[in-house]
């Protein structure tokens, strides 16, 4: 398996994409919280997330015409300063600045590497005849970033015979570096996993970062990142690295960013956080067939994948879900509706927006997507990351608190075929009127009373900023390990640190119920029930009031079994006493802590 350089993906269940980002201005609402990283990294170098363009998505991709002399021959000298020309002209007035060159710029056709008399990469001559350097310097002439990458490890090819002196560092061989035994590392095992016990490794890593220094580079990718990348236990704990190269960019003088890729493990969030400015929280987004991407294979799975990431994200380090590539119609291989889907939830999430598309040939379309001010505004603006307020079902709603009292909320459709989608005020926090502005179509579209619901295509979205007019929505809580509810099969009740009150009720497998009784209501009607709980993976759940009409739901993952998130289920309710029950069924439901009944239905 390889990682954004190399993988190859499976294919994934077609699914529908609405999305909808709402804006509103609610002076009783509490601000939500955004998380800002405890990073030793420079926070100033993703004060926002970054944009630009990589070359990773067309060179690995079998589009006709791309890569006529083979796999990867599209990475060359010529063709980076192209889309170089290309982003300067098309898009740097939008925020997008990095041009980032991905691997292989040391490898020749055959991947064959190229290294300097100190085991570090050395640009290929046919590539990059120039080398580097006058690369970067071109890049920058334009008034732009240069961007580089580099796999984690020490290559082994860059191992030679063990006798390979280390720059700078008297006495250190690359022997000194590496485990005796030559453990491998990274997403591939192509590298030999670095012994930082020994103080010339460090000096390695610090040859190398001086090196880009000393080229002008502004941005790197550190690669086959682990924990992570589909690799786990010691050998492929790649921390120690992450770090050294955090060091030893400080001691460069230079601002550099570090990006780590790829798929990283959430387990390690607080040293992804650290020591990196970005991380990947995902597979490649490259579908590594006869397009760029597919919607299937893998663009839509980050809709499932990057809840449990969202509040890790913020100024020092963000949530990187891979290319976004919206910009070139037939070759990214997604219809419209897919694209402007796609360019949304990147938005929302506060990804990094950074294209892979041959920007000599964007169309009308894509032009508009990836310089849309009012979208471009909500990644790179004090917006914190949206993040489900419904289950990950095939209609939900995602929303974000915004400092300033907005909102921004995102609605899907994750089935494959049309459906009509709703944004209930409830899940905001309010009842009542609110006015509501198209952002991606630029128009204002009325006043609407407790929710918007549009109708749409497969795998359609709609972006709207929505003014609520109406009233705070009040609640009443009901703690799931209250002694009046009703424990079935292995239900039981645990104690909680991040819970209401310190406990919750879990052990809901197999047939475990949790019955909240005595929930009272005015008045009969569909009710936006707020269930707080805790799932280290997503689990699902059959949800239903009064002993009939169960909806199954998928909570999405709240990234461990310590932390607790929040999404509204709705429910019909009768007038006086109901009951609501959790029900796993034949499978594993999430630990739950609480529920609000909002005291009016939708």
């Amino acid at each position: 398996m390889r990682s954004s350089s190399y993988s190859v993906l499976p294919e994934r269940g077609l699914r529908a994409v609405v999305v909808l980002a709402v804006t509103a201005a609610l002076a009783t609402a509490a601000p939500a919280a955004h998380a800002t990283p405890d990073t030793d990294a420079d926070p100033a170098l993703a004060a926002k997330p970054y944009m630009g363009w990589s070359s990773w998505s067309m060179q690995s991709s079998k589009y006709p015409g791309l890569n006529p002399d083979g796999d990867y021959s599209y990475l060359t000298e010529a063709n980076v300063l192209k889309q170089a020309d290309a982003l300067a002209k098309k898009l740097k007035p939008y925020g997008y600045e990095y041009v980032n060159i991905d691997a292989g710029w040391w490898r020749d056709q055959a991947w064959k590497p190229e290294f300097d008399e100190y085991g570090r990469q050395k640009a290929d001559p046919d590539r990059f005849p120039r080398g580097m350097k006058a690369v970067a310097d071109d890049i920058h002439a334009k008034g732009l970033k240069a961007g580089i990458y580099l796999p984690v490890g020490l290559e082994k090819e860059a191992y030679d015979d063990g006798k390979t002196p280390i720059w700078n560092a008297e006495g250190c061989t690359t022997a000194d570096i590496v485990y005796d035994d030559l453990r491998t590392t990274n997403g591939w095992d192509s590298a030999y996993k670095i012994d930082f016990s020994d103080p010339c490794a460090q000096k390695y890593i610090d040859s190398q970062a001086q090196l880009f220094a000393d080229w002008g580079y502004d941005f790197l990718k550190l690669d086959g990142v682990g924990p992570g990348s589909f690799k786990s236990g010691d050998q492929y704990n790649n921390v120690a690295d992450v770090a050294a190269w955090q060091k030893a960019i400080a001691a460069t003088g230079r601002p550099i960013h570090l990006e780590l890729s790829w798929s990283l493990d959430i387990g390690h969030a607080e040293d992804w956080k650290k020591y990196s400015n970005g991380w990947r929280i995902d597979t490649d987004v490259e579908c590594y067939c006869n397009t760029l991407v597919t919607w299937e294979n893998s663009v839509d799975d980050r809709w499932d994948d990057t809840p449990a990431w969202t509040r890790h994200a913020g100024p020092g380090g963000w949530n990187d879900l891979d290319t976004l590539n919206v910009g070139n119609g037939e070759m990214d291989g997604l219809t419209k509706a897919e694209r402007q889907s796609y360019a949304t939830l990147w938005a929302i999430a506060k990804s990094p927006l950074y294209t892979g598309d041959d920007l000599t040939k964007l169309d009308s379309y894509g032009l508009s997507l990836l310089t849309n001010r009012e979208v471009i505004a909500i990644n790179q603006g004090d917006t914190p990351p949206a993040k489900p307020v419904t289950p990950s079902d095939p209609q939900q709603v995602w929303a974000a608190k915004n400092p300033n009292g907005t909102y921004t909320v995102a609605l899907f459709n994750l089935a494959d075929s049309p459906a009509s989608v709703s944004a209930n005020w409830a899940t905001l926090g309010f009842t009542g009127k609110a006015s509501v502005r198209d952002l991606w179509n630029k128009e204002n579209l009325g006043t609407y009373t407790n929710k918007i619901t549009q109708a749409l295509p497969a795998h359609g979205s709609r972006l709207f900023t929505v003014t609520p007019r109406g009233t705070a929505l009040t609640s009443t809580g009901y703690e799931a390990e209250a002694s009046a509810n009703t424990l079935s099969g292995n239900a039981s009740v645990a104690d909680c640190s991040a819970c209401s009150d310190g406990r919750k009720v879990g052990n809901l497998y197999l047939g475990g119920k949790l019955t909240l009784n005595n929930v009272v209501v005015d008045k009969a009607g569909t009710y936006q029930i707020k269930v707080a709980y805790i799932s280290g993976d997503s689990r699902s759940a059959d949800v239903f009031a009064n002993g009939g009409g169960a909806t199954r739901h998928k909570f999405p993952s709240t990234g461990d079994w310590g932390t607790v998130n929040s999404v509204y289920v709705p429910v019909m309710l009768k007038a006086g006493t109901n009951t609501i029950t959790f029900d796993s069924g034949s499978g594993y439901a999430p630990d739950i802590d609480r529920v609000d009944v909002p005291k009016s239905s939708s």
